[in-house]
């Protein structure tokens, strides 16, 4: 069983939507992939192996407005992040996805 799940653009608003298994867990959907994660295409048949879907805003299929509006994408890339366990610990991103900018500092 497959369930249609959208995802907003977060460089214009622009929603497209993808068939999926209902049991991957989404964390984020980012401007920026992170850094050592695979990413699937959105019609990739084995989209539990990868660690989240790569898309191109408006070449991945029609996209709408939030009111379900046509509207054309920006063409540019975003992605979708899943959950990810190693060793039975959840990773977290990197960068985070919360409280805003992460700098590391080296002396």
């Amino acid at each position: 069983m497959t369930v249609t799940v959208r995802y907003t653009c977060p460089h214009c608003d622009a929603v497209t939507s993808v068939e999926r298994e209902p049991d991957l867990a989404d964390r984020s959907v980012t401007a920026l992939s992170q850094p050592g994660w695979e990413y699937a295409a959105p019609g990739d048949d084995d989209l539990e192996s990868a660690d989240g879907i790569a898309f191109v805003c408006g070449e991945d299929g029609p996209v709408t407005d939030l009111e379900e509006e046509p509207v054309e994408g920006c063409g540019r890339p975003f992605f979708l992040n899943f959950v990810r366990y190693e060793r039975g610990v959840e990773l977290e991103p990197n960068p985070p996805t919360y409280g805003g900018p992460r700098f590391d500092f080296v002396e």
